[in-house]
């Protein structure tokens, strides 16, 4: 690569198109604990975290109804949240389980932590936390060896009832 970006960059935000407003609002807001920090009526809203203008974005405009896209087609695989903490992590875990909600799967991959879920239009949802770089598995050439190894589930959601 010649000219790679600025090592600061980052993604700073997620739009999706929703099928129902309020029930995605209860999810995102409700179960994962985003704020809300506007609303444009029925069609659109906006969450964060921290008081930030949006991590989220989400609209109805084009989607109002509408069925989530079938598999094998092109699309978004997932978002991902990351977490500063492991309990941070666990408190998350804890927020879905009391929603009743199930985990599509999770994994610990050597360099994070993540539990995986959907959300009400299927869309795939990751929340992780990075475990720090220097615990990072690496090969003897110095480059990244991650892997995908089961997460022990009730020891995240002890980090979460540790930190309180």
């Amino acid at each position: 690569m010649t000219n790679p970006v600025h090592p600061a960059t980052r993604i700073g935000h997620v739009h999706l198109r929703v099928s129902d407003l309020a029930r995605s609002i209860d999810f995102y807001s409700g179960v994962l604990g985003f704020e809300v920090t506007q609303q444009y009526g029925p069609g659109a809203a906006f969450l964060s975290a921290g008081g930030y203008h949006h991590h989220i974005g989400l609209n109805t405009w084009e989607s109002r109804g509408a069925n989530p896209p079938p598999a094998g087609h092109t699309g978004l695989y997932h978002t991902a949240f990351l977490y500063p903490t492991r309990a941070a992590l666990g408190d998350a875990l804890r927020r879905v389980y009391d929603a009743g909600l199930t985990l599509d799967g999770a994994a610990d991959h050597g360099v994070s932590e993540a539990i995986y879920l959907r959300d009400p239009d299927d869309n795939g949802v990751e929340l992780y936390w990075d475990k720090p770089e220097a615990e990072w598995p690496r090969q003897p050439d110095g480059s990244l060896a991650m892997y995908n190894a089961p997460l022990d589930l009730k020891a995240l959601l002890a980090a979460a009832e540790a930190s309180e």
